[in-house]
């Protein structure tokens, strides 16, 4: 069974950013970076609103990535205590829009509290169907990828092969693949982010940083992935006057 994806013209279900530059848009102005990932903070209020009221499905956030784990230890320290202090802010509002707030990623190694938080956001939102909120703490693709192996095997069903089956093993089990992949900061890779999820996604990489991203760039970025012929693999139809499922490439 084909996994649904959507079509040209149509707003994406799912969108995933990768919020990147919050250091350098700190560095150039002088300031920590611990101060740039509190601007980011603002910025990501903003996409979560802005998705949420354009009826996007599911938004998903890159905030820690299992390579972080190398930055200095007091920039990591300030990063959990803002990821706490912001999951206590924002959760009211969160909950009041009816969006439902999902972690993934390997939290075994975040500090309690935060684990705590986690999981009383979780909770609290679970209900909620406006719209899915995933924040990616402690991921990487290649991890996930992994651990869905891992318990596809331990399932012991040689019959098995769907990729349907298989992606109801992954810490995204249940959501559309994602459609639209927006990376700020003016670098053009994905970074071991949802490797299997994004592998028809539309790639729109955006110079600004993230504290500077606002509602006008998220909707810019909107008019263009709606502006894309998405064939994922077959022939458009201006070409055929039908789409060709044989063709393995576009």
């Amino acid at each position: 069974m084909p996994v649904t994806r959507t079509p040209t013209g149509a707003l994406p279900a799912h969108v995933a950013i990768i919020m990147d530059g919050n250091g350098r848009w700190a560095e150039a102005r002088g300031l920590s970076r611990s101060e740039g990932h509190r601007a980011g903070l603002e910025a990501t209020r903003q996409a979560v609103r802005f998705f949420a009221e354009q009826g996007v499905r599911a938004l998903t956030l890159f905030a820690f990535s299992s390579e972080n784990w190398g930055r200095p230890q007091e920039e990591i320290d300030a990063l959990f205590d803002l990821f706490v202090s912001a999951i206590e802010a924002e959760l009211p509002e969160l909950v009041e829009r009816g969006i439902a707030l999902t972690f993934i990623g390997d939290r075994a190694s975040f500090p309690t509290a935060l684990q705590a938080r986690m999981s009383e956001a979780e909770q609290a939102s679970a209900g909620n169907e406006q719209m899915r909120l995933v924040v990616a703490l402690g991921y990487g693709g290649r991890w996930d990828i992994l651990q869905a192996a891992r318990r596809w095997a331990a399932e012991g069903d040689e019959g098995r092969d769907s990729e349907v089956e298989f992606a109801s093993y992954l810490s995204t089990a249940g959501m559309p693949d994602v459609d639209l992949l927006i990376r700020t900061g003016g670098e053009r890779r994905i970074s071991n982010f949802l490797l299997w999820q994004a592998a028809y996604a539309e790639l729109l990489f955006l110079e600004a940083f993230w504290p500077e991203v606002t509602a006008t760039e998220l909707e810019q970025g909107l008019a263009w992935y709606t502006s894309r012929q998405r064939r994922f693999g077959r022939l458009s139809t201006a070409s055929t006057g039908t789409a060709n499922n044989e063709a393995p490439h576009a």
